[in-house]
């Protein structure tokens, strides 16, 4: 098999595709309209996008052509993956001795003509175990096999977290919570004599900073006024947001950690509440606010694919929901700003599957215990 003799520029395309794939959690991507180039993309790697360009660049002017072709697919990633930078790394294969490769921003060209260039050349502080980990006792049919080997498992690996994250799922958390609502403004609705009113909310539980700073149960009201609304438009306004919203993030991280994600967002509203006003709080928006914070963190992470969501939905859903609240009257703004931290920091601590590492899942633990520390020192001791 080993007999396949296979050119030089192939060679070291495949080594380093390799590499960049399995040991740097790279992904190929599609790029219409090249022709004997390799890009590669990871947002949280050292450089963002890997370039491999096995074209012969034969002077200046087709180099600085090269370099504007780049810059397009960078500003289409960008955009894409709503990121306000990238850096790329441009690993050239042919290049004219003549050529100068001049100091570009943003994008790191390197000239690798063998492997010797690729380990003298790409060994550094961002890829230090490239000269053990690059494929270099193989060759022809081996190297082929052993290459697609190697990316069809990582592939395939990858691809059963992301069927498993993305797949329908039963839900069952957002329509449990849906029908507690229901029920209980029924129950005040009727206690109340059809006048849902401030003494009604506060004896079903309505969250009021004199009362919850006394301690005791009445700590419960910080979750409690989650299940409350003040009429039947705040009701429908919210239990429609909660299906939209709730249905899509259940089904992304499953129903426990949704469960999680909304009970502390809904306390994380209800104490920053509390800090900024002392008048009666009801409804379930400051969790929701939650869950859209977590959608924001899960689509970070996923914005390869949610990108386009992430910009001309969740961001501008938050701004615009934000900004009325600043503008309008009767709207605890507070609990909306508290539940959207808390479902982003909550998020961050059950960390997104098949993304995020144990390291940001223990610092996204201690800053979101921190937050909430933090908020239940100024209500309470304060």
């Amino acid at each position: 098999m080993s007999t396949v003799i296979m050119n030089k520029k192939d060679d070291i395309i495949m080594r380093l595709v390799h590499y960049f794939v399995t040991e740097q959690n790279y992904t190929p991507i599609v790029v219409n309209g090249v022709k004997d180039e390799i890009w590669l993309e990871n947002q949280d790697g050292p450089y963002k996008i890997i370039r491999i360009n096995a074209n012969y660049i034969h002077n200046e002017e087709q180099y600085k052509f090269d370099i504007f072709k780049i810059r397009n697919v960078m500003r289409q990633i960008k955009r894409k993956t709503v990121s306000f930078s990238m850096n790329t790394l441009n690993i050239l294969l042919d290049v004219n001795d003549t050529v100068t490769i001049a100091e570009e921003k943003n994008i790191d060209s390197v000239i690798v003509k063998n492997l010797k260039d690729v380990k003298k050349k790409l060994k550094c502080d961002n890829f230090p175990d490239i000269t053990e980990k690059l494929l270099d006792d193989t060759v022809g049919m081996d190297l082929i096999l052993n290459v697609t080997k190697d990316i069809n498992e990582k592939t395939e690996k990858e691809n059963k977290v992301y069927e498993k994250t993305f797949k329908p799922k039963k839900i069952v958390i957002t329509s449990l919570l849906i029908a507690i609502c229901i029920v209980v403004f029924f129950i005040t609705f009727i206690v109340s004599g059809g006048k849902l009113d401030g003494i009604t909310l506060l004896n079903f539980g309505a969250n009021f900073a004199p009362l919850v700073k006394s301690g005791g149960k009445e700590i419960l009201r910080l979750m409690t006024c989650t299940f409350l609304h003040a009429n039947l438009f705040h009701l429908l306004f919210n239990m429609y947001s909660l299906y939209i919203i709730g249905n899509q993030l259940e089904n992304y991280v499953g129903k426990w950690k949704f469960l999680g994600i909304y009970i502390i967002s809904g306390i994380s509203g209800s104490l920053l509440s509390c800090v900024f006003s002392n008048s009666i709080s009801v409804g379930a928006s400051g969790a929701i606010f939650g869950l859209l914070g977590a959608i924001l963190y899960f689509g970070y992470h996923y914005r390869l694919y949610l990108g386009s969501v992430l910009k001309n939905q969740i961001i501008p859903l938050i701004i615009i929901n934000l900004s009325i609240g600043f503008l309008s009257t009767g709207i605890d703004n507070a609990a909306h700003i508290g539940g959207l931290l808390g479902g982003y920091l909550s998020m961050m601590a059950f960390g997104v599957d098949g993304k995020s590492d144990q390291s940001e899942k223990i610092n996204g633990s201690i800053v979101l215990v921190i937050y909430i520390i933090f908020l239940s020192y100024i209500v309470f001791f304060r």
